[in-house]
C-alpha cells in the first residue's frame, strides 16, 4: 500500500491538485491556517489521473471488500468519483447529501438503497472526518450495511483517527499527508527546515500559526 501512497501522491501534486505553502498559508473555511490545500475536483479534468485514481479504489475494493453490493459516494466531491467507482464495477451508485433537500421528497440519500445491502462509501477527502462519518451514519440510519470506507487523500489529523475508531468505521486511503511531505521533501518543494512546522500543523492544525 506504502508504493501506492506514493504513486498517486505524485500524481496529484503533478496536476497541481494539492498545494504546500507553509511561508504563505491558506484559511480554509474554519478559520485554521493552513500550510496545504488539497482540491481533488481538479482530478476529474485529467483523464490518466481520474482513471488511475478509479482503478486504485476499484482494486481495493475488490480485495478489500468482495461482497460489496453498492457503492456511495459523499456530496459533493466524491459523487463523480463514486460513479467511476461504481460503474467499473457494475455495482449500484448512490449518493449522500449534507443535509436534506429542503423541497420534494426532502432525500439525503440518493438512489436506490435497500435495507441490509453492503456499501463501500467513497469520499474525496477527509479532514476532522466528521462530515464522512456523517454520511456513513446516514446510510446506517436507512437501513444499509457499511462495509468502510475509502478516500483519495487524508491529513492523518490524531482526531480523524479518533473519530473513525468511535464509529467502527474502517478508513483506507490513496495517499496521505505523510507521504505528501515525504514526495515534497524528496522533490525540493518542501525544506528540510518546514518540516518540523509542517508536522506541528497536522499535531494541531487549529492553534497552527497563532
Amino acid at each position: 500500500m506504502q508504493d501506492i501512497h506514493v504513486e498517486v501522491t505524485k500524481k496529484l501534486v503533478q496536476i497541481n491538485t494539492i498545494k504546500i505553502q507553509p511561508s504563505n498559508p491558506f484559511t480554509w473555511a474554519s478559520g485554521w491556517k493552513a500550510p496545504i490545500y488539497c482540491d481533488n475536483r481538479k482530478i476529474l479534468s485529467y483523464p490518466d489521473a481520474r482513471t488511475f485514481i478509479r482503478d486504485q479504489f476499484v482494486k481495493q475494493i475488490r480485495e478489500k471488500y468482495p461482497e460489496a453490493e453498492v457503492i456511495a459516494g459523499v456530496a459533493t466531491g466524491a459523487i463523480a468519483h463514486g460513479m467511476l467507482v461504481a460503474q467499473e464495477l457494475g455495482l449500484p451508485f448512490i449518493y449522500v447529501r449534507s443535509k436534506p433537500k429542503d423541497h420534494g421528497l426532502e432525500n439525503l440519500i440518493e438512489g436506490d438503497l435497500k435495507v441490509g445491502q453492503k456499501v463501500v462509501i467513497i469520499e474525496d477527502l477527509v479532514s476532522t472526518g466528521v462530515s464522512s462519518l456523517k454520511a456513513a451514519e446516514a446510510i446506517t440510519n436507512f437501513g444499509g450495511d457499511v462495509l468502510g470506507m475509502m478516500a483519495i487523500f487524508t491529513y492523518n489529523f490524531p482526531v480523524a483517527k479518533e473519530n473513525f475508531e468511535e464509529a467502527g468505521i474502517e478508513l483506507t486511503t490513496l495517499s496521505r499527508y505523510k507521504t505528501l511531505i515525504d514526495v515534497a521533501l524528496e522533490s525540493g518543494e518542501v525544506k528540510e527546515s518546514q518540516v518540523e512546522s509542517l508536522n506541528q500543523w497536522r499535531q494541531d492544525p487549529a492553534n497552527w500559526g497563532k
